[in-house]
């Protein structure tokens, strides 16, 4: 399965409370685009539907649709300063663009 790292899993509790979502699981889709990227959503979700893998992490309840677990397995979900602002990352070798960072 994919990877919340402790950063993110902190801004994820952060983000229910002030969304009022809190004990609700968090849902992660990810879908292919025609030119080969990924696009990722994220939301809080209280409905579980057939085929859904649902896992803990880090403080983190993760709903995932079975198209998407595919296509997350052994991906990272990080919470980065990128050049000055505070975003979620995925890291996902699954991605033909992906490019691992550098040091």
């Amino acid at each position: 399965m994919m990877i919340i790292t402790p950063e993110a899993a902190t801004q994820i509790q952060v983000s229910a409370l002030h969304s009022q979502a809190q004990g609700l699981p968090l849902r992660i889709a990810a879908e292919r685009q025609t030119d080969g990227h990924f696009h990722y959503q994220m939301g809080f979700d209280d409905a579980q539907q057939v085929g859904d893998v649902l896992f803990e992490q880090e403080g983190v309840s993760v709903i995932i649709d079975a198209a998407s677990a595919a296509l997350l397995k052994g991906a990272w979900l990080d919470f980065i300063d990128l050049e000055g602002r505070m975003e979620f990352v995925f890291m996902n070798p699954n991605d033909p663009h992906y490019r691992p960072p550098q040091a």
